[in-house]
């Protein structure tokens, strides 16, 4: 019999007490987990290590974070006893030297636990992690032990098999519903200068800024979209105060009568879209949007973009890239170059551009000419890592399946002079451990609201056919 943290300290021993015990998609989500989870004990059972291990070799964008978390711990367990390690190795060690954490990190020996432990059958690594969680609950019954996994699946079963607490990890997640998701603009109900007591306008040109008290605006962020129902009103916050808020005068119809690459907005939301795309001030924008949006995401970035590169020469090149997970495990057996292995991920991408010069005399040609002529370049994510991208145009579609630390890593290879535009649809992701609320992409949405140099924009209202308008209301 394992006696796991028997160092808890005597104030520890009561029902406020908790031992988390984490699976290795925890480590793989977040390689520093076990420093997040304050005065509390964290366990880490041995079958996690072993699978961390197999993991780090595999050729797959996984084998990196699993080899992040084994540094990581390494870092942390460097110079402990093996008894030390049983026990548990307080967590104010490695990483965080400086800070007051008291709990302890313990590395637990689960292939020892005794068979008489009501559990889950076989050696299975799911049933292995979830039945030392079991026999904790057990040892420790004073102890609140939970079980933190992102699996769903291995969180049912380790319910059905008695476990009391079963939790995600939700450290990371800054909403806690989607709806509460930034769309990127507000919209006010009537005549938006009706609610207006002061407000002091300059003129440059044609474009005008209007800067309000702050009680008319209270939740705005920079660059969002301000709306209002009755008039013709529109407007970007161009900077903001504790005291006041600065507008920079749009109007509907100017929004609605910009272009790219021949292609006008259907609706408001694909003006401001279009709005931010076109704007070389604004290095991020984010495109997000209802089912059925892709497409429209996609066309829009791909026609202010060639805009931007052929029509007014501000960046050199377009680079396509999109994250699927086939393409880990299989880019690297098709025959041909990068583009050629990216072709049938990338379809959407070539369907776009046939859309955009469908009236063309031969569309073949075009197709072909634009490509050459705007340098457009398809890249897989994986190969996105390590480079320094500069004075180019990035698309990254299907951003919903990616992870905060997968977004980082693109989003800090853009150098100067580069503009990215992420989109994606919160409704279709296919990643196993990924939600609308813990995807990469819900994630740049809250951090980069505040930033100066960033865009959001959520596709409402998306222009569809009279037949899917139909299926979606009445299927």
């Amino acid at each position: 019999m394992v006696n796991v943290s028997s160092n808890i300290s005597s104030d520890k021993k009561d029902n406020k007490a908790k031992l988390f015990v984490l699976d290795t998609n925890i480590l793989l989500h977040d390689p520093h987990a076990y420093f997040n989870f304050q005065e509390h004990d964290v366990v880490i059972p041995m079958t996690v290590l072993e699978e961390l291990d197999h993991i780090k070799d595999r050729h797959k964008d996984v084998s990196r974070d699993a080899r992040v978390a084994i540094r990581s711990l390494e870092t942390t367990l460097h110079d402990v006893e093996p008894e030390e390690m049983i026990e548990g190795v307080p967590l104010n060690r490695g990483e965080l030297k400086d800070s007051s954490v008291t709990g302890h990190l313990i590395i637990m020996n689960d292939h020892h636990i005794t068979s008489e432990i009501s559990g889950l059958p076989g050696g299975e690594n799911d049933n292995r992690i979830i039945n030392a969680a079991l026999h904790l609950q057990k040892e420790r019954p004073k102890v609140t032990v939970v079980l933190v996994t992102k699996d769903i699946n291995m969180r049912l079963k380790a319910k059905g098999a008695g476990l009391k607490r079963v939790e995600d990890y939700t450290t990371d997640q800054l909403i806690d519903d989607i709806e509460f998701l930034t769309k990127g603009f507000e919209q006010v109900e009537g005549d938006f200068w009706a609610n207006v007591k002061n407000v002091e306008t300059v003129k440059d040109g044609r474009d005008a800024k209007h800067t309000v008290d702050r009680s008319a605006l209270e939740n705005v962020f920079i660059n969002e979209y301000v709306l209002d129902t009755d008039t013709d009103f529109a407007g970007r916050v161009s900077a903001i105060s504790p005291d006041k808020a600065e507008l920079m005068d749009l109007s509907r119809t100017r929004l609605m009568s910009r272009k790219a690459w021949g292609i006008s907005p259907k609706n408001i939301y694909q003006a401001m879209a279009f709005n931010a795309l076109l704007d070389p001030n604004i290095e991020l924008v984010i495109l997000t949007g209802p089912a059925g949006c892709g497409k429209t995401l996609l066309a829009l970035a791909l026609a202010s973009a060639l805009e931007m590169v052929i029509e007014q020469g501000i960046y050199d090149k377009v680079l396509v890239t999109r994250n699927t997970p086939e393409i880990a495990e299989s880019i690297g057996f098709l025959p041909g170059t990068e583009e050629e292995k990216m072709a049938p991920w990338l379809a959407a991408i070539t369907d776009s551009l046939e859309v955009l010069h469908k009236q063309d005399e031969n569309p073949s040609s075009s197709l072909n000419y634009i490509m050459e002529k705007a340098n457009i370049q398809f890249k897989s994510v994986n190969f996105m890592r390590g480079r320094s991208i500069q004075n180019a145009i990035v698309l990254l579609d299907e951003c919903q399946n990616l992870t905060a630390s997968q977004l980082k890593t693109i989003i800090t290879r853009c150098g100067e002079g580069t503009k990215l535009v992420c989109s994606g649809n919160l409704s279709q992701i296919d990643s196993n451990y990924l939600t609308a609320v813990t995807s990469g992409l819900t994630y740049i949405v809250e951090r980069f609201k505040d930033f100066e140099g960033s865009a959001t924009v959520n596709l409402n209202g998306v222009v569809r056919s009279r037949l899917a308008q139909f299926a979606e209301e009445n299927l």
